[in-house]
């Protein structure tokens, strides 16, 4: 049977030694028993994922993809599904319980589907993914790095980040014209935050939006409240705070415009 062909971002991983790296780099942390993969192409992860304990569902959005992979799943074709990570609904898809997700997310949307990851945080454990080496080392960096974002700061707030091995163009048909690596993100301790989530994210997003601003000029949109505009804090840029940093000032000008 034809193999499908490379469609929506997608470079399909050909070197077995590389996918047995990438299972092997999921921990099942926290004792999870689900597993979703994102982008299973033409399965050369999935067939490794069914060897280890997991109930794992495989998922492509390319309809000849699902097709191959469901032939060459055979009496496991049931677990390839059909469809988009960015508009399924995961209770649907994954019910109630913790799932882990395994994948060489398509690079044109890798953030997208963090943002999604963020929104479900409570019951996804871990991630292990292969994405373009410049997001990955983006989401991974520390504050003071020009790399360090708005998805860095918000992963880092619920999930500790490691880049684990970095995965050169051969190793892919057709070879995409970047570096790879392979990152895994690991649910931390924070369940709560002293804000609202979506106000800490309106002030992370609007602190780097003009990132060459101090937050006293970058935060401007936002209304700071006049009893904050002489804190210390506001003469530094975006990407200088910390994660704690960024959640105390959230915290501060949430409160104040509150009273």
């Amino acid at each position: 049977m034809v193999r499908p062909k490379k469609k929506l971002g997608q470079h399909f991983l050909n070197n077995p030694e590389i996918a047995h790296q990438i299972v092997n780099s999921v921990q099942g942390f926290r004792n999870y028993e689900r597993l979703l993969e994102i982008g299973a192409g033409t399965g050369v992860l999935s067939f490794l994922i069914l060897k280890r304990e997991f109930d794992a569902l495989f998922l492509d959005i390319d309809s000849e993809s699902v097709g191959f992979l469901r032939k060459q799943l055979k009496e496991e074709e049931d677990r390839v599904v059909h469809g988009d990570f960015l508009k399924l609904d995961l209770d649907d898809l994954m019910g109630s319980d913790a799932f882990g997700i395994v994948g060489n997310f398509p690079y044109n949307i890798s953030s997208q589907i963090f943002f999604k990851v963020l929104e479900h945080r409570d019951r996804i454990p871990e991630v292990v993914c292969m994405l373009q080496k410049e997001v990955g080392d983006r989401l991974a960096s520390s504050h003071g790095s020009r790399a360090y974002g708005i998805l860095s700061v918000l992963l880092q707030t619920f999930y500790s980040i490691e880049t684990l091995f970095d995965v050169g163009p051969e190793n892919f048909n057709p070879p995409p014209k970047v570096m790879s690596t392979v990152i895994r993100l690991t649910r931390n301790e924070r369940t709560e935050l002293p804000c609202d989530f979506s106000y800490f994210r309106k002030v992370v997003k609007q602190g780097f939006q003009n990132r060459r601003k101090t937050l006293r000029n970058a935060l401007k949109p936002i209304n700071l409240p006049v009893q904050l505009l002489d804190d210390p804090i506001l003469s530094l840029r975006a990407e200088q705070l910390t994660v704690d940093q960024f959640l105390d000032l959230s915290t501060r000008i949430e409160e104040c415009q509150k009273n």
